[in-house]
């Protein structure tokens, strides 16, 4: 909760350029709703996508503008609609989630009194020194929120971030959606049908778009050397345009043997029932990821998850309690791992999951999460109003 000795309702205003599937995303609709939920005013600033709807529901403001561009002018001309924004509604602080609209904001904040913040969702790729400077904009707020311990570690490391500005918050979900009691037989019937599936089959879920550093083709080539023909392997995620990728993933799986037994799935619309029908998930990616919202969705379901031992996994993941941790582009370690997942006997599942539950429970939910962005909101707001 914001508590505040003044009578003005304090006003936040989040800025992401679109409002899509991803984490950053998801974050942002969770704080949004948790600010008007604590009494405050909720404004999200974005060029649209298709969860506005939800923003909407959750009473909060949206007001769309073109933060989704690289665009130099546009970057310019959004600095004024920023600033309009902020004395109009009288914005106590902006916080910003990705780089383009950040250069907008720092500079529309300037001469205001509002306070301007930002989370690093991701380590960015380090280039020459314009592309260097060009990421640093999202260490210059007053608050750095980081969803790791390895993101903020790369922000000190590469950009000297004074350490006192950094707070870390774990990326958090939905209890109450992800949660093994909350999905009826009828809605794993009903999944098992779209992907002809046979009920009971092992079934090896990748879950993540199209996108080579995911490491699909680490995973085909794992399944390919179990020699189990009663496993499917399931890589769920949109190409989002990547048809060569894509092409190239189902030209693996033919060649690899594996056709009718290994499927692309691009959409899904209940992915907690996608969890359970799934008997191990998986995780491959060949890069570290800043957080990454899989390990976690398949411990809340008490699923077994594989992953690569880098990045946020390294966090979410009780080594050798609630999954395994393996070397990155190795599928052979990958291939061992998902045996030793499906020959858990039924105790050893349970026990598993019992574990993987409580750890997400204890540490990764949306409610933590809120509240501790929240009591950073309320650290800037003490600063600007005082007791």
């Amino acid at each position: 909760m914001l508590h505040l000795k003044t009578q003005k309702t304090p006003v936040v205003m989040q800025i992401i350029p679109e409002l899509g599937p991803g984490g950053a995303e998801q974050g942002c609709i969770d704080v949004a709703a948790a600010l008007v939920n604590a009494g405050a005013r909720s404004i999200v600033v974005s060029a649209g996508g298709p969860r506005v709807g939800e923003i909407i529901r959750a009473k909060a403001e949206f007001i769309p503008m073109p933060v989704h561009s690289k665009n130099p002018w546009d970057l310019y001309c959004n600095i004024g609609r920023i600033r309009r924004l902020i004395n109009t509604w009288n914005v106590d602080i902006v916080h910003v989630r990705s780089r383009a609209p950040a250069w907008s904001a720092y500079y529309a904040c300037r001469g205001t009194a509002a306070r301007f913040m930002t989370t690093v969702h991701a380590p960015y790729n380090m280039g020459n020194s314009f592309k260097n400077t060009y990421n640093s904009i999202m260490t210059k707020g007053e608050r750095v929120i980081a969803i790791s311990g390895y993101v903020a570690k790369y922000i000190t490391d590469n950009y000297k971030t004074d350490p006192n500005r950094i707070r870390l918050i774990h990326r958090g979900i939905a209890m109450d959606r992800y949660h093994p009691h909350m999905v009826g037989m009828q809605r794993m019937a009903s999944l098992l049908r779209d992907w002809r599936i046979e009920d009971g089959a092992p079934i090896v879920m990748m879950p993540g778009r199209l996108t080579r550093w995911k490491g699909h083709h680490v995973l085909l080539e794992a399944v390919a050397k179990l020699n189990r023909p009663d496993v499917f392997c399931v890589l769920l995620g949109s190409d989002q345009g990547r048809v060569e990728y894509r092409a190239e993933l189902e030209a693996q799986i033919e060649r690899l043997g594996l056709t009718g037994r290994a499927r692309i799935i691009s959409d899904c619309n209940d992915m907690p029932a996608a969890y359970m029908i799934s008997s191990v998930v998986v995780s491959a990616s060949t890069d570290p990821e800043g957080f990454g919202r899989v390990p976690v969705e398949a411990q809340a379901m008490g699923r077994p998850i594989i992953a690569t031992d880098h990045g946020g996994a390294q966090e979410t993941i009780l080594r050798g309690e609630t999954g395994w941790l393996i070397p990155p582009n190795d599928s052979g370690a990958l291939a061992t791992a998902i045996a030793q997942a499906l020959a858990l006997t039924p105790q050893q599942r349970a026990v598993l999951a019992t574990k993987s539950m409580n750890h997400v429970a204890m540490n990764f939910t949306r409610e933590k999460m809120c509240d501790e962005t929240l009591a950073v909101y309320a650290e800037l707001l003490q600063e600007k109003y005082g007791q």
